[in-house]
């Protein structure tokens, strides 16, 4: 059954688009004289008449009652002699009140006779008027925005696109045109937005800033930016007919958002690099941590090298023209990467002779950026190993070297490769490298300058304490000392035993308030005074005195702790004098153990106190355990339960002074020290009954 012709017309127009297939379009046919023939359903949606209320009577019967008739016979007498007209009529609804009409009508001539039919075509003027000024709107704006925009059918082939799309793309309209986006530009993502039109068509939602990326005729040379916005065109009756696409090119907006966000990236990792990388004073751990900070971040893998002298504790020599030994502290990642597995491992060392290219990078003291990695560039470096051939052929396509100097003096190498899609390394990939390399060397620097200091704090102090402690007449001694772990805390502890006149012996000990040379230089002062004084046969609180007048010399101000104990093996008699020093143990013949109760004293150097000196007795057997702060003082411990460890740990049998020494250290002391240790223990032994 055919379509009727009403039908045809109207699905005409719709399917035509524009501002015409919006309108509700009523369709009237009239013979020659005007009397209406044919009134379809539009019609009768428009002016409420039904077709039987309306065929046979003359068209101009419809007009409103108070319109001119005679203009609507000149009009279709007009049309009825071969002219088409348009105009605005005022015509009666059904219920009674006018309606304005737009019509369009012409002729329709029959080829069997002379007599002409007249079409007509009518819509609301309100409506017309309206779509047509919204048309106009969309024309002005679809020709003079610099967004650009593009109209595309159901099956995404362009059917109308504007100026500024043309430029944006490269291409006149005529080549879009029927051709769909994959098509038309193959260097962008056109299938990713192709998938998002077909989502609009299909569900009705908008999709918004979708990004367009790629390159055109316009720019080939350059990849560019798009936010891509898509919406369906509907029908009156809601079905879909296509798809408008805004298109506004953002290259430079992106590539300004991309350039912030790699810069707050870039802060982001030099301030953590400020809090992870040197935090220990350990030249192995430094240098891992700036290798496992740059991976991934920064590079996709990551070497340190530090110069195999500042390695070994030696200061870095005196130059690299010979070449140079790096050993390799720092790698990342150390499992599961296939470029890592061929580098050499941690800990081993390297030899690179003068012409390689690490030695040149060492010697310029300039990082050494290899953007693109190729068989031309690893040709020098060739000539020495296999190494960067291995590293091409596992996609290695990028690598930057970036030497670790600190206070005018090269410590070692820090190398960055990257692998696969990763882009190359650039400039400022370069500058962001170069500053966590010299933090890291400032770190390695530090541990160097403090292992240094550290050592010359013990060595200085080691040879201010006595070497070798001739046991008095009636007395056996044992000492130890233990430096702190932290160069900061080794400090000037020492000890001394000395024989008086009359078989008499002093036992010394002290702690010189402060750390590091200066505490050290100062306790072998104060050492070389006592044996001086001593000799002097003076008491106790005297040689005290001239300690004090010793400490007052001093340019910067000292304080000191110290007991001085004498001590007569031959009757026991033991006299005690006290300087803020911790108070001595004694271990009864039984087993019983106490800590002396005398007067505390203040540390030398506070002035204006006298010392008092007390006596006790020793019996044959027992033990006088001196010691320094470090053995019962702990970080976050309270000093009476250290000193209540201490006396436990003196109450366990031991079979030799060195036994003693060696277990309260093991008992007190069982990790590295906090602050540096001196350990003095006399043994008074039991007197033999003479023979009968």
């Amino acid at each position: 059954m055919s379509e009727p012709v009403e039908e045809l017309v109207s699905g005409a127009a719709r399917d035509a688009g524009g501002w015409m297939g919006a309108l509700a379009m009523a369709q009237v046919a009239t013979s020659a004289d005007g009397t209406v023939v044919r009134w379809n359903r539009a019609a009768q949606d428009l002016l409420g008449h039904t077709p039987q209320q309306v065929v046979g009577r003359h068209i101009a019967e419809l007009l409103h009652p108070g319109a001119d008739r005679t203009l609507g016979r000149s009009l279709w007498e007009a049309v009825a002699g071969g002219r088409g007209v348009m105009g605005t009529v005022t015509a009666w609804h059904a219920n009674g009140h006018p309606v304005e009409l737009e019509i369009w009508a012409g002729p329709v001539t029959d080829r069997r006779s002379d007599t002409s039919a007249v079409m007509v075509f009518a819509a609301d003027a309100h409506a017309a008027r309206r779509i047509r000024g919204s048309s106009a709107v969309w024309d002005g704006l679809f020709a003079r925005s610099p967004v650009g925009i593009a109209v595309l059918d159901t099956q995404l082939r362009f059917l109308r696109v504007n100026r500024a799309l043309e430029r944006m793309n490269g291409l006149p309209e005529s080549a879009h045109i029927g051709r769909r986006l994959s098509q038309l530009l193959p260097q962008v993502n056109a299938h990713d937005m192709e998938e998002a039109m077909s989502s609009v068509l299909d569900t009705g939602q908008p999709v918004l800033d979708r990004r367009r990326v790629g390159r055109t005729p316009a720019d080939p040379d350059r990849d560019r930016v798009w936010s891509c916005s898509y919406v369906r065109v509907e029908d009156p009756g809601e079905r879909p007919i296509g798809v408008i696409a805004s298109l506004l090119d953002i290259t430079d907006q992106q590539r300004a958002y991309i350039e912030a966000e790699a810069g707050r990236r870039r802060l982001a990792l030099l301030s953590e690099a400020s809090i992870r990388v040197g935090s220990s004073l350990d030249l192995e751990r430094t240098a891992q941590e700036l290798a496992d900070l740059t991976v991934p971040r920064l590079a996709d893998a990551a070497t340190v090298d530090i110069l195999d002298s500042l390695a070994h504790g030696a200061d870095p020599g005196p130059g690299l023209t010979g070449g140079v030994g790096l050993r390799r502290l720092g790698k990342a990642p150390l499992t599961g990467s296939a470029v890592t597995d061929i580098l050499a491992p941690l800990g081993r060392t390297l030899v690179f002779p003068s012409g390689a290219p690490y030695t040149q990078a060492l010697t310029g003291r300039h990082p050494f950026l290899l953007a693109r990695l190729d068989a031309g560039a690893i040709a020098a470096a060739g000539r020495h190993t296999a190494r960067p051939a291995q590293l091409l052929t596992l996609g290695v396509h990028s690598l930057m070297m970036v030497p670790l100097v600190a206070r005018d003096l090269v410590l070692g190498m820090a190398t960055f490769y990257r692998v696969g899609e990763a882009a190359a390394f650039d400039g400022d990939d370069v500058a962001l490298a170069t500053q966590l390399a010299a933090r890291a060397a400032i770190s390695i620097d530090n541990a160097r300058l403090y292992h240094r200091e550290h050592d010359t704090a013990v060595t200085l102090q080691r040879s201010m304490l006595p070497q070798h402690i001739p046991a008095p007449e009636g007395i056996e001694v044992a000492h130890r000392y233990l430096p702190a772990s932290d160069a900061n805390e080794v400090g000037g502890d020492w000890y001394d035993v000395l024989r008086l006149p009359g078989g008499k012996a002093a036992l010394l000990i002290g702690d010189v308030m402060g750390h590091g040379i200066a505490a050290a230089a100062v306790m072998g002062r104060l050492s070389a005074s006592v044996r001086a004084l001593v000799r002097l046969d003076l008491e106790p609180r005297q040689i005290l005195d001239q300690l004090e007048a010793t400490l007052d010399d001093l340019a910067e101000p000292m304080l000191a702790t110290l007991l001085y104990a004498v001590v007569d093996p031959a009757t026991g008699h033991c006299r005690l004098t006290r300087a803020g020093h911790p108070p001595p143990a004694v271990v009864a013949p039984d087993g019983a153990v106490r800590l002396l109760d005398l007067p505390p004293g203040v540390p030398l150097g506070v002035g204006g106190t006298r010392y008092t000196t007390t006596d006790i007795t020793l019996e044959p057997g027992s033990f006088l355990v001196l010691y320094t702060d470090g053995l019962v003082e702990s970080r976050g411990s309270d000093i009476d339960e250290r000193l209540a460890e201490l006396t436990d740990a003196l109450a366990e049998p031991f079979h030799s002074l060195d036994a003693m020494c060696d277990g309260l250290l093991a008992r007190l002391v069982p990790a590295s020290a906090d602050d540096d240790i001196a350990l003095l223990i006399a043994h008074l032994p039991a007197r033999r009954r003479p023979s009968a």
